[in-house]
């Protein structure tokens, strides 16, 4: 090959690697690629500074590249100052603002590089721009809502543990930080399990392993119970949920745990207050029974009275056939104060104090004793009584002078009821239903006022002139606790039928 002819070729190899080089250039649409001049002006521009800068190449070519600054930008010199900068440096890489042919702005991520020739002289400089307007909003956005979910999470007081699936722990909330007093910096990279009591540690499987041994994701999500345990070793009641979720191939779980030690402490003083509450009940109904029961007590012991001068004046000339009198009469008077005893023994357990206790008692016998409680002195006012009652082998789970509380306020409230009735039969009746048992209190009485037929059970509702509504709360207090439920109807003739359940005992007699 001729020297003429390896020029040719090595002419051609070079148009044709420009070829390649333009082509590959105008491809990059995403990017504005062009050249500056050591003065600045535009030398080359590709189809991707068209599409972003809005320039046809045409109509760029040769201007200075200070057209793509802001204004605010030329009057401070920063083209310039841009150009002696990628002198010095040989790259300048920023974020900066741009101005497109339409006059709009737009952020872009600039790359600017110094190019030399062989002999280190200045040609220009190579520009590439992106768009990243989109990008940073996104990011923006992006970071606006994680800002606003780790506020969230540091406000929110329950706390929040993200651990692994090996059990360590991943991340510690503000919270879980003032709930257990460990530092998340002392804490992360821990297992988890060392926040609960060993010995729940032993029989749960700690933290995951219960969670880790459901099929159901359902069952396994469910809220519950469990003991936790604080950095200076106080174990207190903690409500636990949680999640599962996906992570880079990796399953995370994160643990939503919220402290009870303040509910506990709420409710249990609430159940104290309620019990005082019941137990002010008792007396309070005792209250209004007290001429009543001053007379039921004044008949035996009006008897044991009489009884007793009787032996005196027999005693004066004893005969054979006085002290067998005498032993008659102290007979009376022994069943009399027997019968008075009982009513103050019925009395005292009434309106004892106690700790509540359920247990199995036998129902009819219970229903029997109150009956005789709070139908003291139904006879004088003329009420007649109806009892029919299932099998006396049939026992309750009930805490005994609570229900008989019940009851005796139900029976007070009947015969109340029919003051005023020219029949008056209060009936009770009790009935198995599966594994509960039905009692009812029925009475002939004028039946319930229609303004109080849905504020019946409610504290504070009365119709009576000197009641304050609190028995029939109470008596529905007392049967929910107890597991039943308790509510009226009327009773077909006139009257009122109040109705209650309680939970029958596996302890049945017999």
């Amino acid at each position: 090959m001729t020297l003429a002819e390896s020029q040719g070729s090595d002419a051609r190899d070079l148009a044709l690697l420009n070829e390649e080089l333009g082509l590959l250039i105008d491809g990059a649409t995403n990017h504005a690629i062009y050249m500056l001049d050591p003065r600045g002006h535009v030398t080359i521009w590709n189809r991707g500074a068209e599409r972003i800068k809005g320039w046809a190449q045409a109509e760029i070519l040769g201007r200075h590249f200070s057209l793509f600054y802001p204004p605010e930008d030329v009057l401070a010199g920063m083209p310039q100052r841009d150009l002696d900068r990628t002198s010095l440096a040989g790259r300048l890489e920023e974020d900066s603002w741009r101005l497109r042919r339409d006059g709009s702005e737009f952020l872009a991520n600039i790359t600017m590089t110094a190019l030399y020739d062989e002999a280190g002289a200045l040609r220009g400089f190579g520009k590439v721009v992106r768009d990243i307007t989109d990008q940073k909003a996104a990011e923006t956005a992006l970071a606006r809502r994680e800002q606003h979910l780790l506020s969230i999470l540091a406000t929110v007081p329950d706390a929040m543990i993200v651990l692994d699936e090996q059990g360590r722990i991943a991340s510690f909330s503000g919270a879980a930080e003032r709930m257990f007093g460990y530092c998340e910096a002392d804490i992360v990279g821990e297992k988890a399990d060392m926040l609960f009591p060993r010995i729940d540690r032993d029989r749960d499987g700690g933290f995951l392993g219960s969670y880790l041994v459901f099929d159901d994701r359902a069952v396994a999500g469910a809220v519950r119970t469990v003991r936790g345990q604080r950095k200076n070793g106080e174990i207190f009641p903690v409500e636990l949920a949680v999640g599962e979720a996906l992570s880079g191939g990796q399953r995370i779980f994160t643990g939503f745990l919220r402290d009870l030690t303040q509910r506990h402490r709420t409710e249990s003083r609430l159940r104290d207050v309620q019990s005082e509450l019941i137990h002010v009940s008792r007396l309070s109904a005792m209250g209004t029974m007290a001429s009543t029961l001053a007379h039921e007590l004044n008949q035996p012991l009006t008897a044991i009275a009489n009884y007793l001068e009787a032996t005196r004046d027999l005693m004066v000339d004893p005969s054979p056939e006085t002290v067998l009198l005498v032993r008659g009469a102290l007979d009376e008077a022994a069943g009399q104060s027997l019968r008075a005893g009982q009513i103050v023994r019925r009395l005292r357990d009434f309106v004892a104090r106690g700790d509540v206790e359920q247990r199995a008692e036998p129902l009819n016998a219970l229903v029997r004793e109150a009956a005789s409680l709070g139908l003291i002195g139904a006879g004088q006012a003329g009420v007649e009584t109806v009892m029919t009652f299932v099998d006396d082998s049939v026992c309750v789970q009930v805490d005994r002078v609570q229900i008989q509380q019940v009851l005796v306020n139900l029976i007070r409230n009947a015969l109340q009821a029919m003051a005023e009735s020219p029949q008056r039969v209060l009936t009770m009746t009790s009935a198995t239903l599966r594994d509960m048992v039905e009692v009812t209190v029925a009475d002939t009485g004028t039946g319930i006022a229609p303004e109080m037929t849905d504020r019946l059970f409610q504290a504070f509702a009365s119709t009576k002139q000197d009641g304050m509504g609190l028995g029939l709360s109470i008596c529905q207090t007392i049967v929910e606790a107890h597991g039943g439920r308790i509510w009226a109807a009327p009773v077909p003739g006139g009257g009122t039928a109040f109705h209650f359940t309680l939970m029958r005992s596996s302890a049945d007699a017999g």
